[in-house]
C-alpha cells in the first residue's frame, strides 16, 4: 500500500555501500520526495558485506527501505525473505523494501531496478530494440545489462572481461534468457556488428582496448560510469560518430523505480506525479531529457 503525504509519519531511507561518500542517490531521492510532499529522509551510509546483516538487524520501525550498491548487491539477495524475478535472475539486488514492524522480524523484499534503469536510459535516446549487444565487464551490473539486452529483443550478446574464465554464471544467465552468448577477454574483440555496447567497467579502466563497431554512427554506447565524464571510452565513441549515454541516465531511471517501490510498494505502479518526479530526478542528476550532461 502506498504511503502518502500527511497521513503517514516520516520515514527513513538510505543508500548503503563501500565506498559510498560519492553517491548521488541522496540528492536524487530528496528531490523526488520533495515533489511528492513526503517528509522522508534519505542518507548515505558506509556498510560492507560483513556489516550488512548486523545493520539490517539494527533497523528501527521508521525505516522504509534501502538502496544497495557495491559490494552489497549479491549479499542482499541472500539476506532477503522475498526476491523479485529480476533480482533472482541476476542474483543481484539494489533495492530493499522493509515491511511494517508488528513484533515479528521485519520482512525484507529485494528488487533489481538496474535493468529498468538501463532500458529507460536507452529509451531516452530512442533505442528500444537491439539484436546484437556487446557487454564490457563481468560483475553484477553486467548481469543486469544482459537481462536488459533480452528485454530489448537481443539474439546475440558478446561479453568481454579481464578474466573470461569467471563468466560462466553470465553464460548460464544468457541461456536462461534465450540468448546466444559468446565470451572473451578485454582487448581481444574483433569488429562487432553490435547496435548497443554497454560498458560496466570503472570510468578509469584502461584495459578495454579499442571499441570496435562496423558502423559506430548506427550504434549506441551506454557507459555506466559517469564520474569523471566524459570517460575515455565515451570520447572515443563520439569521435567515431556514435551516440553515447552516460550512467547518469541509468541512475535516474533506476531511482524512479526505487521511488515507486518505496512509495507504492510495487515497481510497476506509476507514481501519482511521475512526470514531475522524473523531471526532478533529471535536474538533480544534471542531465537533460536525452541523458546528456548539462553544463
Amino acid at each position: 500500500m502506498a504511503e502518502r503525504g500527511n497521513a503517514v509519519p516520516a520515514r527513513r531511507l538510505a543508500v548503503l555501500g563501500s565506498p559510498i561518500a560519492h553517491s548521488r542517490s541522496p540528492r536524487l531521492h530528496a528531490a523526488a520526495y520533495e515533489v511528492l510532499g513526503l517528509p522522508w529522509s534519505y542518507e548515505a551510509i558506509e556498510v560492507d558485506e560483513a556489516g550488512l546483516g548486523p545493520f539490517l538487524d539494527s533497523l528501527t520501525p521508521e525505516w522504509r527501505g534501502l538502496s544497495l550498491t557495491m559490494p552489497l548487491k549479491r549479499e542482499a539477495v541472500r539476506l532477503a525473505g522475498r526476491v523479485d524475478r529480476i533480482a533472482a535472475l541476476t542474483d543481484a539486488a539494489n533495492t530493499m523494501l522493509l515491511g511494517a514492524s508488528s513484533g515479528e522480524p521485519r520482512s525484507r523484499e529485494v528488487f533489481n531496478t538496474d535493468v529498468a534503469g538501463i532500458v529507460g536510459a536507452l529509451g531516452d535516446v530512442g533505442l528500444v530494440e537491439a539484436r546484437h549487444v556487446e557487454i564490457l565487464g563481468g560483475g553484477a551490473t553486467a548481469a543486469s545489462a544482459l537481462t536488459a539486452a533480452a528485454e530489448l529483443g537481443a539474439e546475440h550478446v558478446s561479453i568481454s572481461a579481464r578474466n573470461p574464465a569467471k563468466l560462466g554464471p553470465l553464460e548460464d544467465l544468457g541461456r536462461q534468457l534465450g540468448l546466444a552468448v559468446a565470451v572473451g577477454a578485454l582487448g581481444e574483440r574483433a569488429e562487432t556488428e553490435a547496435e548497443l555496447v554497454v560498458s560496466t567497467l570503472p570510468g578509469d579502466a584502461t584495459d578495454a582496448g579499442q571499441l570496435r563497431a562496423a558502423d559506430p554512427a548506427r550504434s549506441v554506447l551506454l557507459d555506466v560510469a559517469y564520474d569523471p565524464w566524459p570517460s575515455a571510452r565515451a570520447q572515443q565513441w563520439e569521435r567515431r560518430g556514435g551516440t553515447v549515454v552516460s550512467g547518469l541516465g541509468m541512475l535516474v531511471h533506476q531511482a524512479l523505480v526505487q521511488v515507486r517501490i518505496f512509495v507504492e510498494g510495487d515497481p510497476l505502479v506509476p507514481l501519482d506525479r511521475e512526470e514531475p518526479v522524473l523531471a526532478a530526478l533529471r535536474a538533480a542528476a544534471g542531465i537533460d531529457e536525452r541523458g546528456a550532461h548539462l553544463a
